[in-house]
């Protein structure tokens, strides 16, 4: 008898506390932009898997993690190594099982990495850019590979260089593989970008350069009409998938004035990334700029600033977050992350963004560096720009309503049109708006855990495109 009458006066309190929310004409903010990215690295087991062999629901379990962690951090996309050397971490017709899943280069991990990762992360709001690397064969030519890796199948047209196996760029097929692996990627899965790294000729190793026999500039023409062709065949494919490159941070020493560097990317691996920008062959590039902001012969703020003078398009740095507490830069500060983060949002004209190298530094709160962004840069939601270069036309407004119980409200979202991939949820306090929450387009019944005096919910497109929001007042 105690307990039903306990029970019923739950209920009444509850009953008592609910409020309800009426549609308002009150007009909020634009919703927060940032691209706000992770690189998980495949290769060598840097990021993910942790290591080789190990068991599918252990894998997933990582992925989970990874995914877990960056929601928290209101983070909006994490940039997956899909194609380390000639191999998949997907399944694949045209190449063999990656071995840093397994082992065992052309063993299944007993599932599809990339259609989990893709899954579970936009069930977190959270987009996947697939990371190819094109023309890189093995990472160390001591690796076992199987009949139908490039190395077998093709030989013909690699190279070795030092300890690596390179597939030669200027060779047809090195290409027509290159593109045939990603535009199967782009045609097979949900993914909402395409990426690629540096490695487009090897790095000079001991003053020696990739013995073809080509000049500089014929290299710079191979990898030009490459960058030009991928990023016109994944618009033709599907238009909203972004294509982004993330070339060595300097283009060329001595630009701008008083720039250092060991290498000269455009003399002597191919990589006129300024001409990409400036030709609009890509969504956005991503310079790694992994140095600090001072001295000035490798400054962050530097480099930043010259590279967002040369296209329309977004620049989003790379950032070394794992050099934090690392022999490659010791005694670097977790607060040169934070404020390298400061700067990108403040140095240039186009939309902020940044991406960390790599997602095992946030993992592993080097320093604290996930601490301090969770309560600062990062402490509320962000969308991922647009692209109002494809498109700039608005998703239909979703319909909504809302209901809160005293310590918290719920949010019922009724589909928005076909075009909607997310949705943006705002909240306001006293004259105060904040974001809230970055849901998936599945989402339909949402929680935010307090009680705001106004909701509202905008639609969110493929192309980032939002529409006007369906407001909530009580």
């Amino acid at each position: 008898m105690f307990a039903r009458v306990a029970a019923l006066t739950c209920l009444l309190a509850s009953f008592c506390t609910a409020q309800s929310y009426r549609p308002s004409g009150e007009k909020p903010p634009m919703p927060a932009r940032e691209f706000r990215a992770a690189w998980a690295a495949v290769v060598h087991n840097i990021d993910w898997p942790s290591k080789s062999g190990m068991s599918a629901s252990a894998q997933q379990g990582e992925m989970r993690a990874i995914l877990d962690k960056m929601a928290s951090l209101n983070m909006n996309a994490l940039l997956l190594q899909v194609r380390p050397h000639c191999d998949a971490v997907y399944q694949s017709s045209k190449e063999p099982w990656s071995p840093w899943l397994t082992g065992t280069m052309g063993k299944s991990p007993g599932y599809d990495p990339l259609s989990y990762c893709v899954n579970q992360a936009h069930a977190r709001g959270i987009e996947v850019h697939a990371w190819f690397n094109p023309f890189r064969a093995l990472s160390n030519v001591g690796q076992a590979c199987c009949a139908s890796h490039v190395s077998k199948a093709s030989p013909n047209i690699t190279k070795r260089f030092g300890n690596l196996l390179w597939c030669d760029p200027a060779e047809t097929e090195t290409r027509a593989r290159a593109f045939g692996a990603i535009l199967d990627v782009v045609q097979r899965y949900d993914i909402d970008g395409v990426h690629l790294d540096d490695y487009f000729y090897p790095y000079p190793e001991a003053g020696r350069v990739f013995g073809d026999g080509r000049s500089p500039a014929i290299r710079r023409k191979i990898v030009d009409d490459f960058v030009q062709k991928l990023y016109s065949d994944v618009k033709r494919a599907k238009p909203w998938v972004r294509v982004g490159i993330s070339p060595f941070g300097i283009w060329r020493p001595g630009t701008p004035a008083g720039i250092e560097a060991g290498i000269d990317a455009y003399e002597q691996i191919g990589c006129d990334a300024r001409k990409w920008l400036a030709s609009g062959w890509v969504d956005y590039l991503a310079p790694q700029l992994y140095w600090r902001d001072q001295p000035r012969k490798q400054s962050f703020s530097a480099l930043l600033g010259w590279w967002r003078q040369q296209g329309s398009r977004p620049v989003w740095p790379g950032i070394a977050t794992s050099r934090v507490g690392s022999s490659e830069d010791p005694g670097r500060p977790a607060s040169e992350i934070t404020k390298q983060v400061d700067l990108s949002r403040n140095i240039g004209k186009n939309w902020a963004g940044h991406i960390h190298w790599s997602v095992k530094g946030l993992m592993q709160n080097r320093g604290g560096v996930s601490n301090l962004l969770a309560k600062g840069a990062y402490a509320q939601p962000a969308l991922v720009p647009p692209m109002p270069w494809l498109s700039q036309q608005t998703p239909g407004r979703p319909n909504a309503s809302a209901t809160g119980n005293g310590s918290s409200v719920r949010v019922a979202i009724q589909s928005g049109d076909r075009s909607t991939a997310r949705y943006a949820i705002q909240a306001r306090y006293g004259k105060q708006w904040r974001m809230a929450k970055v849901v998936s387009a599945g989402s339909k019944d949402v929680e935010i855990s307090s009680v705001p005096d106004a909701v509202a919910v905008s639609a969110v497109d493929r192309f980032g495109n939002v529409s006007a929001p369906f407001v909530l007042t009580r």
